[in-house]
Formats: structure tokens, C-alpha cells, sequence
């Protein structure tokens, strides 16, 4: 058990969070969310030891040993990439270290042949003798192929030592194991691997993350910092939305009865319970909602922007028409060919590669940004299409550095300030912030007047380059809704599960070797043995995406 007494983080005059109390026991998943800024990575900073709270106190029950993904992708350049992950126990990779020392000097004495014996003795308590076997597996389970198992981590690419570095978080069955984002960087197949294996996880879990999908999957708990308190509620994460937005409308609601909005929720908590019965943890998270008290349930205080695609016209006969497409970057490489479809009506288009790099080349070449190296594009003449791109940097550089009013008037055909501001507000932009420059956005209020660029044009097809980038979770499932709602075709590359799987009816991965076109939703795509050995054939080795 993790217990958290009186803790309160405070920078100048500014609280984070005060008097927080709470208890994290074994068997949980905890899912830490909150706006962006609010102190997420932080808490988890302060239950780790990293950093201390303004006031109050962490204590881990004795005996007891936490496990905290490192975030620092180059902090074990020189070590071996076995090793690595074996350093996730420290005190067993020590003995290790320490023991084989021993009998690589020739001249050991008579004690140190007796320290060995003890050492030895200690490293098969904790589970010693197979860990190098145990590290093995669990790096090939999160997709690091094994002849890079004996490589040191400086030969790795970063997507393959974010795993490295995860498995080393994984490593050796942590009492406590803390998680911020990990699922940045890593492909589909090994997300849904990782969710799996915390579902099965017997001790407790806290995790940071914006993957919804991820958080639905293994979270029991969220643990939400808001109003300046961490207080934690039973579900996941759908359900801790779900029952906002429904006591919100409630509370909006006056004169509703307080009796019909205890039914109301309570209709909805047996639909949930009904619902998590295909979970790992449906019966304990079933009786958790059944005690669940309504009255400890309150509106998030965070603000959502306002996303909503609205075409100017409807789509003709002809939408899109792709034929023999293939691109070469500047170095010669071959990142698609043979790419051939045509889009239908009501097509959403899930777009999934081994290689990001594929598919913001294929966004340019649709987009005529980039001339491919051969084939063709055919828009209908009735289309208006809008890209947003993976890397925004170029819109903002303008030597003028124009205020967020004249940044987004450039783009719209409606002129008047009262307008603009009123479409700012919309993307949470009030007040002073309209006069910001567009030089000094963060990532997320770049992408959130990117988006707001794109509402203004009115397109019916949509070219969109990992959208939720450094957006949070609310402008994400905003987002999502947004995209669902849309009447118009769009195809889409993204991490977010969740988006891919409630926005997309059909799923093409580019490869150098030619395509995969599927009328799948993207689970099962990413569940299909088929497609499993089309891209084997394609790639020549079995990849993720």
C-alpha cells in the first residue's frame, strides 16, 4: 500500500494541490488526469521520492518496492540492453553485479568465496536465477526482436529503447509501479500487450496517460486533480467522463428533483457494470459502483473547446481516386508504392504505416504539398479538402508575429473582430488571450488554432496528421465527438486508439512494398490473422503499427 497524508505542492502563491489524502492499495489500476498544467507528472514525481511536496508525507508499506518508468531515454547509453531491464530491481541487479565480480578475480580470498555463497543465496530469493530469462521474454513481448538483446542501448532506435525501458518498469513484479505515459512511442499491437498485462497485474498501478482506450482498458480507479484537491473515483475513464458531463447537465438543471437525478445515475452505473462484465476486473469494479456515493461525484471544473466540422457542400459523385502512388524521400528511400483506391461516400479512412515518416509524406502528396515520385491524385471537383498537419511550426513563424485576432482573420472570409473573438472563445481563447502572440503558444493552443483554421474553411474531406499532438484528454474526446459528427470523408493517421476505432470504417497500411486495404474497424484489423500475414509478406518480418 501507497499512502499519501496532508501532501501540498505549492510554487510562490501558486497551490497546486493541498491537504491531499489517499490511500492506493494492491489489485488497483490508478488513472492520474487533469488539465493540462494541473500537476500530473508531478504527483507522480512526489510519490516517487523525486521530488518532495510543499507539506505532508508519502509512506510506502515496509518491504514493499516501487518501479518508476524513467523518462530519460539516454540515461543507459553504455549498458547492455539485458541489463538494462534487470537494473528495474536494483537491489537484485547489485547482488548480481557484485557476485559475478567476485568470481571473475583470480584472487578471491576464502571471504569473498563466502560472500559469494551468501550473495548467491540472497539473488535466488529474488528470483535471480531466471532473470536474465525473464528479462528476455519480456522485451520480446513488447516487440524488441532478441538480437538486440546483447546490443547496448546506444545501438537502439528511440521507439525500441522506450520499450527497453518500460520492460525495465515491468521487470521483476514491483509492488508499486509508476507509469507516466507509457504508451508514447509505441505501436498498437504493443499498447494492447502492455494493457493486458496490467490487467492481469496483481499489484498497484498509477498511471499517467491521454490514451483514452488505454486508461479504459486497465484502469479500475481515476485519481483526478481538480479544484486543487486529488480525489479518486471508481471506473475508468469513460465512466469518470460520462458521469461529469451527466452531473454537470444535472446541476445546470435546477429545478430537476434530486430523486430523478438519483435515478438517472444510477440507470447509468448498472449500464456501466453491465458493460465491464468483458473486463479482468469486472467483479471487483462491479462492487466498487455499488457502493459508489453519488453525492462525492462533481462536475469537472476544466473547459472544453468547441470542435465541429460543418461541410458547405455536400460531397458529388466523385470524392478521391488514388492510382499507382509512390514516393522517394531525399535519401533514395522508398516509403510507399503501388498505392491504389478510391474513396466512397461516407468513407472515414483509417491510415496506419511501420513508418511515421510514410505517412506524413503521403498527407504532403495528397495535400500537393509534395510531388510523389509517381502516380496520381484525383480530387472530384466538388470536394474542398483541409489538411492539418503533423508539424504546425510553419504557420506561427510569421516575421510579423501576428495576435491570435489577425493570426485566425487570415483565414476566415468573416472579417468582423466581434466574430473572430467569439470563434477564439470557442477554442477557450478569452479575454486578454486573443491579443497573445502567435509566437508564444504552447503545443496544444497551436494545434487548437489549427483546428479552429480548418472549421473556418468549411471543408468536406479532411487530411489529418496525428491531431491529437499535444492536445489534452478533453480536447481530445472533443475531438473525437467532433469527427464521429462529421458528415464528410476524412482519412486520418493517429495514436489515439480510441479515435481510430470510433471515427474509422476502413484502414489502409502504406508500406515500401505496396498496400493493405481492409473494410475493417481498426480492432479488427489489429486482431486479423490475414492482415497479420499481408504485412509479414510485405515487410519481410513481422512488424506492429
Amino acid at each position: 500500500m501507497l499512502t499519501v497524508s496532508d501532501v501540498g505542492l505549492q510554487y510562490g502563491k501558486r497551490i497546486l494541490f493541498d491537504e491531499v489524502n489517499l490511500k492506493f492499495t494492491r489489485g488497483n489500476c490508478y488513472g492520474v488526469i487533469g488539465a493540462n498544467g494541473a500537476g500530473k507528472s508531478t504527483f507522480l514525481k512526489i510519490l516517487s521520492g523525486e521530488i518532495p511536496p510543499t507539506r505532508g508525507h508519502v509512506s510506502l508499506e515496509p518491504n514493499n518496492r516501487m518501479a518508476v518508468l524513467k523518462q530519460n531515454h539516454f540515461e543507459f547509453e553504455e549498458h547492455q540492453v539485458l541489463n538494462t531491464v534487470i537494473m528495474g530491481h536494483r537491489k537484485m541487479y547489485d547482488i548480481m553485479v557484485e557476485k559475478d565480480a567476485i568470481y571473475c578475480n583470480p584472487d578471491a580470498t576464502d571471504e569473498d568465496g563466502l560472500r559469494a555463497a551468501e550473495l548467491e543465496n540472497e539473488f535466488g530469493e529474488m528470483g535471480g536465477w531466471t532473470a536474465e530469462s525473464d528479462a528476455a521474454e519480456l522485451l520480446s513481448n513488447l516487440g524488441v526482436k532478441e538480437h538486440l538483446h546483447h546490443q547496448l542501448m546506444k545501438d537502439l532506435t528511440g521507439s525500441e529503447k522506450v520499450k527497453v525501458l518500460l520492460a525495465q518498469a515491468l521487470f521483476g513484479n514491483p509492488d508499486i509501479l509508476l507509469l507516466d505515459e507509457p504508451t508514447n512511442d509505441i505501436d498498437a499491437q504493443t499498447i494492447t500487450w502492455l494493457a493486458d498485462f496490467l490487467a492481469d497485474f496483481k499489484n498497484t498501478v498509477i498511471v499517467v496517460s491521454h490514451d483514452r482506450y488505454f486508461l479504459d482498458m486497465v484502469c479500475t480507479h481515476v485519481t483526478d486533480i481538480d479544484y486543487k484537491q486529488i480525489r479518486i473515483f471508481t471506473g475508468n475513464y469513460t465512466f469518470w467522463y460520462e458521469t461529469s458531463q451527466l452531473m454537470a447537465k444535472q446541476m445546470a438543471n435546477k429545478n430537476k428533483k434530486i430523486e430523478n437525478k438519483r435515478k438517472e445515475l444510477m440507470e447509468f452505473i448498472a449500464r456501466f457494470s453491465a458493460n465491464a462484465s468483458k473486463s479482468k476486473q469486472a467483479t471487483s469494479r462491479k462492487k466498487a459502483l455499488e457502493k459508489l456515493k453519488l453525492e462525492e461525484i462533481r462536475p469537472s471544473s476544466r473547459k472544453y473547446p468547441f470542435i465541429h466540422f460543418k461541410p458547405e457542400r455536400s460531397p458529388g459523385g466523385q470524392i478521391l481516386t488514388v492510382k499507382d502512388l509512390s514516393y522517394r524521400n531525399d535519401n533514395g528511400d522508398l516509403l510507399f508504392s503501388n498505392v491504389e483506391f478510391t474513396i466512397n461516400h461516407n468513407e472515414k479512412i483509417g491510415l496506419v504505416s511501420h513508418d511515421s515518416g510514410a505517412l506524413t509524406a503521403f498527407f504532403e502528396v495528397l495535400a500537393g504539398k509534395i510531388q510523389p515520385t509517381s502516380g496520381i491524385v484525383e480530387f472530384g471537383q466538388t470536394i474542398t479538402h483541409e489538411y492539418l498537419p503533423n508539424e504546425n511550426e510553419a504557420f506561427f513563424s510569421d516575421v510579423n508575429d501576428l495576435d491570435l485576432i489577425n493570426w485566425l482573420r487570415q483565414f476566415s472570409q468573416e472579417k468582423d473582430e466581434q466574430f473572430i473573438r467569439g470563434f477564439l472563445g470557442r477554442m477557450l481563447f478569452s479575454g486578454e488571450e486573443v491579443y497573445k502572440q502567435s509566437s508564444v503558444l504552447s503545443g496544444g493552443e497551436k494545434v487548437r488554432c489549427m483546428l479552429a483554421k480548418s472549421m473556418l474553411r468549411h471543408p468536406n474531406f479532411l487530411l489529418l496528421d496525428e491531431p491529437t499532438n499535444h492536445l489534452d484528454l478533453e480536447s481530445i474526446t472533443v475531438l473525437n465527438n467532433g469527427l464521429k459528427e462529421f458528415k464528410g470523408n476524412l482519412i486520418l493517421s493517429t495514436h489515439d486508439h480510441a479515435l481510430m476505432q470510433t471515427v474509422c470504417n476502413r484502414i489502409i497500411e502504406l508500406t515500401p512494398n505496396g498496400m493493405i486495404d481492409s473494410l475493417l474497424s481498426f480492432e479488427e484489423y489489429l486482431a486479423s490473422e490475414k492482415i497479420k500475414t499481408q504485412r509479414t509478406k510485405l515487410y519481410g518480418e513481422e512488424v506492429g503499427v
